[in-house]
């Protein structure tokens, strides 16, 4: 199973740590041991749905825990029959230039 999570705290960090918030929450997914892919504007992660399903809710609430106002997450979440779906090497791998590199601009 594949998920992405995107949240957006309210506020999204603090006057010393603008991203405090978002930081919080990607440290929960990287304290699951699940292959994971920190991405601008979300994270994917893959696993299987007892693996996932608990872990969005607690990347949810790592904002709210973290000081968050509040928070609005987008899911989205694709799954196989059996688990046999693609991971995220499968749908990504191809594209990728090299650690860091974004690929580049079309002229």
């Amino acid at each position: 199973m594949l998920a992405e999570i995107q949240v957006s705290p309210r506020p999204s960090g603090t006057d010393d740590d603008r991203y405090a918030h978002v930081d919080a929450a990607i440290a929960v997914i990287e304290s699951s041991g699940l292959v994971h892919e920190v991405g601008a504007m979300g994270t994917t992660v893959q696993g299987s749905p007892d693996e996932i399903w608990p872990l969005l809710r607690a990347v949810h609430e790592a904002t709210l825990a973290a000081g968050a106002d509040g928070v609005t997450s987008v899911i989205k979440v694709g799954q196989a029959r059996g688990d046999a779906g693609p991971s995220i090497l499968d749908l990504v791998g191809k594209f990728r230039r090299g650690s860091g590199e974004c690929a580049p601009a079309a002229d």
